[in-house]
């Protein structure tokens, strides 16, 4: 089924601190997530903004966190974001079931949390392959082909905009048009 503005939401897992900056094509990931990010405020999508243990790992880095100006982020313990009550509380209360899984280590916090939503709360679930990454391509892939297998698909920031979108036209369309030149 193709996802839709009204049913989506994007979750944004981790991206921080020097391991962000250790990430397998981080400049690639940091623009993909900004150019996303940027999308999801324009068609009006909820972002769900994760932290592992922020006094351990730092904040979110500025490449990212300077577009998330209209959120805070949710701090975690557990791999999964589905382990901390506050994200759950978050996610309900959101009311989506359609899940854009962005942020780092694929094939760690982000793996196991599309698990979770797909196997435990009955969601659609795509990892955003342009906004995914791990230290090795290796890791980030076996990531992606774990999330696959557990039920999940993959897309890009440019899919996701065009199955949002479903049509060439309104100032929305435009909008994003400037994003992805």
């Amino acid at each position: 089924m193709m996802f839709t503005i009204d049913n989506s939401i994007l979750l944004l897992i981790d991206v921080q601190g020097q391991l962000a900056q250790l990430m397998h094509e981080r400049d690639k990931l940091f623009k993909s997530l900004g150019n996303l990010i940027q999308g999801m405020e324009i068609l009006g999508v909820p972002v769900i903004w994760m932290e592992q243990i922020p006094k351990n790992l730092g904040p979110t880095t500025e490449a990212v966190s300077k577009y998330l100006t209209d959120n805070a982020p949710i701090e975690k313990f557990s791999f999964s974001c589905c382990g901390e009550p506050r994200f759950m509380e978050e996610f309900k209360k959101a009311g989506r079931t359609q899940v854009l899984l962005t942020g780092i280590e694929t094939h760690i916090c982000v793996f196991q949390t599309g698990y979770d939503l797909i196997n435990k709360q009955d969601c659609q679930v795509q990892v955003v392959t342009d906004c995914v990454s791990s230290r090795t391509k290796e890791n980030k892939e076996i990531g992606i082909q774990r999330i696959v297998q557990s039920g999940g698909q993959v897309t890009c920031v440019e899919m996701v905009f065009f199955e949002l979108l479903r049509a060439a036209q309104g100032d929305k369309f435009k909008q994003i048009i400037k994003l992805i030149k």
